[in-house]
C-alpha cells in the first residue's frame, strides 16, 4: 500500500510499504477514506520529538471502513464506517474507567515506532487498529465524513481544553494560538456558555476564522495581547487562558494574560525541559495550571451529536484537500503556513 513515511528531519515521502495484517484477535484493519496532517505531526516532522524510526508511517487522524476483523472483536464488522482517537485504549482499566483513555497502560499512539516497538500511523491506505472494540466508534451514515474525522483529535482536544479552563458564562477567556485546535477551543468555550473570548495569533486567515467562530481576534504583530486583555478586564487579566501552541513563548504569554487565581489550560504538545514561568511567579499569582493529552476516545460519543446536527461550521477550518500522493507538499504547506494553509486533509 501507499503510506506517508518519516525520512528524517523535515522529510516525509509517500512510500510503498507492506499492507497491515491482523496480529491479535482484538485487531481490525481499516481502509482509510480520509486522514489529516495534525499540528502535533510537525513536532515529529521537525525533530522536536525524537526517537521515531525512519520509515515509520506518519499520522493519527483517520476515518474509514473496517475491512478485516479479528476473531476476538465483538462489536464491529466489515463495512462499518469508523473514526478513531489518536491513541488506542482497552476501555476497562483504571484510567479508561475514569475517562482518561489517553493514559491506558495498553494504549498506543498511532504513528510512533521506536526501537522496533509501537504502532504504525494513519496517513496510509490501510491502518491496523489494536483493541478495536474499545478504540473505534461507529459513524452514522448521515454524518459528514470530513467533520467526523475531527472527533478523533482536534475537535476533542479543543473542547477538552475549554473544559480544563472551566469556561462558562460571565468569564473572560483568551486562546493563545488559532490553529485547528485553538479554533475548536474557541468553539468549546462558547459551547460551555462563554461570551467573551479573545483569540491571539499572527496569521490573518486564522484570526479571520476565530472571528467567524465568535472570538475577538488579537493580531499579536499589531497589538500587545496583554494590554488588550487587561483593558477589557479592569486590569485583572483573563479568567482562564487556553494555550494550544506548545512553546515556551506561548506558555509565557498565557501566564502573563491570566489573572491572579485564574487557570492556564495547556493542550499544546510541549517538548521543552522547564516551564516559562517560575514556581515563585505561580505562587504569587495563585495559578492553577492544567495540562496534558486529551482523552479523545471519551469525548467522541459526547461530541458526535454536535457534528451530526451541524451546530457549528467545523469544516470551515479546512484549507487544503489533497490526494495521499501529495502529502509531502501538504506537510510543507502546513509547516510553513503557505497559501493560507489552516488544515490539510489527505484523501
Amino acid at each position: 500500500m501507499k503510506a506517508v513515511t518519516f525520512q528524517g528531519n523535515a522529510r516525509v515521502e509517500v512510500s510503498t510499504v507492506p499492507d497491515p495484517a491482523l496480529r491479535d484477535p482484538e485487531d481490525v484493519v481499516v481502509r482509510n477514506r480520509v486522514s489529516a496532517i495534525c499540528g502535533s505531526d510537525l513536532h515529529v516532522y521537525l525533530g522536536r520529538e525524537k526517537g521515531i524510526e525512519p520509515g515509520t508511517v506518519m499520522g493519527h487522524e483517520f476515518l474509514g471502513e473496517v475491512v478485516e476483523v479479528g476473531k476476538g472483536v465483538k462489536g464491529l464488522k466489515a463495512g462499518d464506517l469508523v473514526v478513531s482517537p489518536f491513541t488506542t485504549n482497552c476501555g476497562a482499566c483504571f484510567y479508561c474507567r475514569k475517562g482518561l483513555t489517553c493514559r491506558c497502560p495498553r494504549g498506543q499512539l498511532f504513528g510512533w515506532v521506536e526501537k522496533g516497538r509501537g504502532l504504525e500511523g494513519a496517513q496510509a491506505e490501510y491502518v491496523r487498529v489494536p483493541l478495536a472494540d474499545s478504540t473505534l466508534v461507529k459513524v452514522p451514515a448521515d454524518v459528514d465524513v470530513e467533520t467526523a474525522l475531527f472527533l478523533g483529535d482536534i475537535l476533542a482536544t479543543g473542547f477538552f481544553c475549554a473544559d480544563m479552563a472551566e469556561a462558562g458564562p460571565g468569564g473572560v477567556y483568551a486562546v493563545v494560538g488559532c490553529g485547528p485546535v485553538g479554533l475548536f477551543a474557541v468553539l468549546g468555550a462558547h459551547d460551555r456558555g462563554a461570551e467573551r473570548v479573545f483569540a491571539v495569533d499572527v496569521l490573518p486567515e486564522r484570526l479571520a476564522l476565530a472571528g467567524r467562530f465568535g472570538a475577538t481576534p488579537i493580531d499579536a504583530r499589531e497589538n500587545d495581547p496583554r494590554g488588550v486583555v487587561k483593558d477589557a478586564t479592569e486590569g485583572r487579566g483573563a479568567d482562564a487562558v487556553l494555550e494550544v501552541v506548545g512553546s515556551p513563548e506561548a506558555t509565557r504569554l498565557a501566564f502573563d494574560l491570566v489573572r491572579p487565581g485564574g487557570i492556564v489550560s495547556a493542550v499544546g504538545v510541549h517538548t521543552e525541559a522547564q516551564f516559562a514561568f517560575s514556581p515563585v511567579e505561580a505562587y504569587d499569582k495563585n495559578l492553577t495550571y492544567r495540562a496534558g493529552r486529551c482523552p479523545a476516545r471519551s469525548y467522541i460519543e459526547r461530541l458526535l451529536p454536535l457534528v451530526r446536527e451541524k451546530k457549528y461550521d467545523f469544516a470551515s477550518i479546512v484549507s487544503h484537500r489533497l490526494p495521499l500522493a501529495d502529502a509531502a507538499r501538504g506537510y510543507v504547506l502546513f509547516e510553513r503556513k503557505l497559501e493560507g494553509c489552516t488544515k490539510v486533509l489527505l484523501r
